[in-house]
């Protein structure tokens, strides 16, 4: 039910898998295997998976921590968005990649859940995007000595608001990896 005319795709988006984000990331292996059996069930399914790559002062373009973790491979028709802040729509070509495919559905992965995935789903919710973000395939690393709550504390915190997140003509949803269908949801489930 997107505001965005003419967009009835959905397309999975892949944030920020690196191996230097995910290094110590909550539940590492886990929420990889969910978002590679995600990426598997869109590719048969037609569906754009779209990569996203963060680099900054922390995480320098070209380095091994800056590549996508080594269970993830990326097709070379994929698209590969980068960026240099946490909503990935900010200042990035996604919005253009998104419009040439007609999507207006996203189906949210990877990390880190208090930054980057928390600007893009609100990013994409604020552009007109029906948002489902994939409660069990994104992740945190453990920040808690700087203040933050503990990262399965911060999945589950964001998990819970999303999911009853609103605003007129969009729909947010946190799905759990085996109940992600790659239809809109105005659309039969295949």
């Amino acid at each position: 039910m997107t505001t965005l005319p003419n967009r009835p795709n959905t397309a999975l988006l892949v944030i920020d898998v690196q191996s230097g984000v995910m290094a110590d990331a909550h539940q590492r292996d886990s929420v990889i295997t969910n978002i590679a059996a995600l990426i598997d069930k869109a590719r048969t399914h037609d569906t754009p998976v779209i990569w996203v790559q963060h680099s900054d002062d922390h995480l320098t373009k070209g380095t091994d921590a800056w590549q996508y973790v080594p269970e993830l491979t990326r097709h070379d028709s994929e698209p590969l968005v980068h960026k240099t802040y946490g909503d990935s729509f900010e200042d990035t070509d996604l919005e253009d990649v998104l419009a040439a495919a007609a999507v207006g559905r996203l189906i949210v992965t990877g990390a880190e859940t208090d930054a980057c995935i928390r600007s893009t789903i609100h990013g994409a919710f604020t552009r007109g995007y029906d948002v489902t973000l994939v409660g069990d395939a994104h992740t945190a690393p453990d920040q808690s000595a700087w203040g933050a709550p503990p990262p399965d504390q911060v999945i589950a915190h964001t998990n819970l608001y999303w999911q009853y997140h609103q605003a007129p003509g969009r729909t947010a949803a946190v799905t759990k990896t085996h109940d992600i269908t790659f239809t809109h949801p105005a659309t039969k489930a295949t």
